[in-house]
């Protein structure tokens, strides 16, 4: 079976962006609000953090718990993984996530500044100083013949893209406008001359766009 590499469930404002500004400890999307931008993902029924049944269905839903499916290892930019700037200064700084991250995969962390690996649960983050193709080829050993994911942010995905290393691409675009912030694109149009696409509008008010290369 081919080896796919994958972009799932990744949200951008109406505006193009991944992400706002002035990212800090406190605020790891800087100026734009997660919770109104994920809203769509959090209120379905198989979302991994819902406490209380229920949930929505349809689409949403599907789209929500299909992330984890075949996945066997994780791209991320280092941005994701922290708030910090250049060299790593606090070893102590484990990710956003607790001792539980949500990969439960070998995670791949592009930084200009090496570091050990480590592990928490059963996910373990590698710190990769490299181009996207040099990450590539280590997070497809790392998943052992399943799909690769590139998980954000906006920069990290738009740099495979550059590169033409992405076969299927997931973008939730949510109702909210940022301004600015970190953009993944001006237009979805942009990606047209290498992917078809799909748009569907979701009665939770975001509207997903579904690439897969041409």
């Amino acid at each position: 079976m081919t080896q796919l590499v994958k972009v799932q469930n990744f949200v951008v404002s109406r505006d193009g962006f991944g992400a706002g500004e002035d990212q800090t400890l406190d605020r790891p999307f800087g100026h734009a609000d997660p919770g109104t931008m994920f809203a769509w993902a959090g209120a379905t029924a198989s979302w991994p953090n819902r406490t209380d049944p229920g949930g929505s269905r349809g689409l949403d839903d599907y789209l929500t718990r299909d992330f984890a499916h075949n996945i066997g290892a994780e791209i991320m930019g280092a941005n994701k993984f922290s708030p910090h700037r250049g060299p790593w200064q606090d070893h102590d700084w484990q990710g956003w996530w607790g001792d539980e991250p949500p990969f439960h995969t070998p995670v791949f962390v592009l930084t200009h500044h090496q570091r050990p690996s480590f592990t928490l649960s059963d996910t373990t983050f590698h710190f990769v100083d490299g181009d996207p193709a040099d990450a590539l080829a280590l997070a497809k050993e790392a998943a052992r013949g399943k799909d690769v994911r590139i998980g954000g942010g906006a920069t990290t995905i738009r740099s495979f893209l550059d590169a033409d290393l992405i076969d299927t691409l997931h973008v939730a675009v949510s109702p909210v406008e940022l301004g600015h912030g970190v953009p993944l694109w001006k237009s979805p149009d942009e990606l047209l001359d290498r992917f078809h696409v799909d748009v569907v509008p979701s009665a939770s008010g975001v509207t997903h766009h579904l690439f897969w290369r041409k």
